[in-house]
């Protein structure tokens, strides 16, 4: 994978296709590929005519784990994604984050937003804001020896999920002491850019989306039907919304 450099950091990414450029910011415990190759998302995106780019976080996939977790807040990963389009010499983007990739989307389009066409937040609701009530039992699940003992749904769920992927767990165990950070509600309401708010009809990581989509001016909620967190991720139905967005924001026929 081609890479960049970032805060002092090696950090990887690809990218595919031709057209407006779409950053894909995927979820903890993930990575690119994962999240947006493997679901298909980078298919779907290509063939509606968008160059879709996909970066691997800091502490996951391709890219450097550092074992602190000062070098995980959310504001740090968001000036990644921003080096990520200076390295590729791209003025604006929309952004497509999923889950801790929306939280960062958040913040980047907060704090650069005239870096920001517009952003899809997927598996993000007002836990953007009220925060993450069970990542400390993560933090524990990602640090325990093993699976036998672990009892809480969703630190065994995430467990499981890194080892699958593979994942460092130590720098996981520190990414989510800080990527987690909450975004103040008075943030949120400044957030001037499109917004499509895309939660799963059954996730309960995410808060719902309809009031975190009331906060900001120019924003719209999807509920993905019939999906939890870890299934909504590359949804049917939640593609047609994001690609329905994009036409009205960002069309294949607009200028980067």
């Amino acid at each position: 994978m081609p890479t960049f450099q970032s805060d002092g950091l090696t950090l990887a990414y690809e990218s595919f296709g031709e057209g407006p450029p779409v950053l894909c910011i995927h979820g903890f415990a993930s990575s690119g590929k994962v999240n947006w190759i493997d679901t298909g998302w980078v298919e779907t995106l290509t063939t509606a005519g968008y160059r879709a780019i996909v970066l691997d976080n800091r502490g996951h996939g391709g890219s450097d784990k550092p074992y602190d977790p000062e070098r995980y807040y959310p504001q740090d990963m968001a000036r990644d994604a921003v080096a990520l389009l200076d390295h590729l010499g791209i003025e604006r983007a929309a952004v497509l984050g999923y889950s801790m990739g929306a939280r960062i989307a958040a913040f980047m389009a907060f704090q650069h937003e005239e870096r920001v066409v517009c952003a899809i937040f997927g598996g993000m609701g007002m836990n953007l804001i009220n925060g993450l009530s069970d990542g400390n039992d993560i933090i524990s699940g990602l640090r325990a020896p093993s699976l036998d003992g672990l009892k809480h749904p969703t630190a065994r769920q995430f467990r499981i999920f890194a080892d699958h992927t593979k994942a460092d767990r130590q720098a996981l165990a520190a990414c989510m002491e800080t990527s987690r950070q909450p975004m103040a509600r008075a943030d949120v309401r400044r957030i001037a850019v499109p917004v499509l708010v895309a939660v799963g009809e059954a996730d309960e990581m995410a808060g719902p989306p309809e009031p975190l989509a009331e906060l900001m001016p120019d924003a719209e909620a999807f509920v993905i039907p019939k999906r939890d967190h870890m299934r909504a991720t590359g949804d049917t139905k939640f593609k047609t919304a994001a690609l329905a967005f994009l036409g009205r924001t960002f069309a294949p026929n607009s200028q980067s």
